[in-house]
C-alpha cells in the first residue's frame, strides 16, 4: 500500500484503475472488497483508491496481498447521493469524485470507476476530461442481458442526456459499435435503432432520419444497421446494439430492474408457501442457482460514458463487492484494449467521413 507521502511507482505494463472509494452506498468495504476480488483474478491490475485515507488503509491492512498494488489519495470531500449536479461540480474540486477524474485526466491512469452520482459523475467527467471533438453528447451504455453468445447486448444511451437528434443517435452507434467490438469482442456489431415497431415508416422524424445516416455510414463505421428494433429484442439474440435517447433508455432500464425484482420475489414466494414447496426448491437448487447467477445484475455491473477524452465506467450505486469487482473487470478490459484511443479514432473517422459527404453533395 503506497501513500501520497510514499507512492510506489508501478510496474511497466500494469494496467491503471481510478477509483472512487465513497460515491457508493455500500461504503468503503464494498470497494476494498471489489478490488480485492479483482487483484486476485488480475495480477496485472494497479489502483489508485481516492477517499477517506484512515478507513481505506485500515481495510487494505486486512488484506496484505494488496499492499503493493493500491495507491491511496487522500480526499476529504464526498459527493452526496443525493447532490444536484450543478451544485456538486461547483463544489466537488478536491473530493473523491474529482480527484479520480483527474488521475485520468493527468494520465496516472488508464480508466476511472464510480459508484457515485450519476449526473454529478457525467458533468464533472465532462468538465474534467472534456468530450471528444465532434462529439455533441456523450452516451451512458450498458450490458443487457441477452440470447447473444456474449449473454449481453449494448444498450445506449440510458441517461446521460435525455434529448438526441439524429446527428447523436448516429454518434451513438458509432461508439456502441466501438465498445461492443472492444468489450464483447465483435467484429462488426449489428446495431438496431429502438422505436414502436420495425416497420420502415413507423416512428419520429428524427428516427427516420437517424435511420438513413446510420445504414449509409454502416460499412465506414464498420457496423451492420439491421434497422428498426422494438422493446422485445432488448434481450433477443438479433441485434448487438440498441440505440436509443437517454429518455427511454433510462426509463427501459428501471422497468427491467423492477421487473427482474418482481419476478425473484415471486419466485422466492412460490418456493417458500408451503412444505412441499420447500423441498421442491431443494430439489430444484441446482437449476435455480444457475439461473440466479445468469440473470445476477452485480456480474453486468456497469455503465461506460462514451464520448469523452479517457473511459469512466459508473457502477450501481448499491452495488456489493461483486459488482464492484465486475465494474473494475469491465474497466480493466477496456484499458486492455486501448479502447479510449480507438474510439477517439473511430469519432475522428467518422466526422471526416461526415464532413467529406457533405462537402461533395455542397458541390453537386
Amino acid at each position: 500500500m503506497t501513500t501520497d507521502e510514499d507512492r510506489t511507482n508501478f510496474p511497466a505494463g500494469a494496467v491503471v484503475v481510478s477509483i472512487d472509494a465513497m460515491g457508493g452506498d455500500s461504503g468503503v468495504e464494498a470497494i476494498i472488497g471489489g478490488i480485492e476480488l479483482s487483484a486476485n483474478i488480475n495480477p496485472d491490475i494497479r489502483f489508485i483508491v481516492h477517499g477517506d485515507s484512515i478507513k481505506i488503509n485500515a481495510l487494505l491492512q486486512k488484506s496484505p496481498a494488496l499492499i503493493d498494488m493500491v495507491d491511496v489519495r487522500h480526499a476529504d470531500k464526498v459527493v452526496e447521493m443525493d447532490a444536484k449536479p450543478a451544485q456538486a461540480v461547483r463544489g466537488g474540486k478536491g473530493s473523491s469524485m474529482w480527484n479520480t477524474l483527474q488521475s485520468v485526466k493527468d494520465g496516472e491512469a488508464t480508466v476511472a470507476v464510480s459508484c457515485g452520482n450519476t449526473g454529478a459523475l457525467m458533468m464533472m467527467a465532462v468538465l474534467r476530461l472534456r468530450k471528444l471533438p465532434g462529439v455533441n453528447r456523450p452516451a451512458i451504455a450498458v450490458l443487457w442481458p441477452s440470447r447473444n453468445p456474449s449473454g449481453h447486448n449494448v444498450m445506449l444511451d440510458m441517461g446521460a442526456d435525455i434529448k438526441a437528434d439524429a446527428a447523436d443517435l448516429l454518434q451513438y452507434a458509432i461508439m456502441g459499435a466501438s465498445y461492443a467490438r472492444n468489450g464483447l469482442g465483435l467484429e462488426r456489431p449489428r446495431v438496431g435503432l429502438l422505436n414502436i415497431g420495425t416497420e420502415d415508416n413507423k416512428g419520429r422524424p428524427e428516427l427516420q432520419e437517424a435511420a438513413e445516416m446510420i445504414e449509409a455510414s454502416q460499412n465506414a463505421s464498420g457496423l451492420e444497421y439491421i434497422g428498426f428494433v422494438e422493446g422485445s429484442d432488448l434481450p433477443a439474440d438479433r441485434v448487438d446494439i440498441i440505440v436509443t435517447d437517454g429518455f427511454t433508455g433510462n426509463v427501459a432500464l428501471k422497468a427491467s430492474e423492477g421487473t427482474a425484482k418482481l419476478v425473484g420475489d415471486f419466485l422466492r414466494e412460490a418456493f417458500t408457501h408451503s412444505t412441499m414447496a420447500k423441498m421442491a426448491a431443494v430439489i430444484a437448487s441446482g437449476p435455480l442457482k444457475r439461473l440466479k447467477n445468469r440473470i445476477d445484475p452485480r456480474h453486468s455491473n456497469g455503465g461506460v460514458f462514451l464520448g469523452l477524452n479517457g473511459t469512466v465506467i459508473k457502477s450501481h450505486g448499491s452495488a456489493d463487492a461483486v459488482g464492484v469487482s465486475a465494474a473494475i473487470k469491465l474497466a480493466f478490459t477496456l484499458a486492455q484494449n486501448g479502447f479510449s484511443e480507438k474510439l477517439a479514432a473511430r469519432v475522428a473517422s467518422a466526422n471526416a467521413a461526415s464532413k467529406n459527404t457533405t462537402s461533395e453533395s455542397n458541390e453537386a
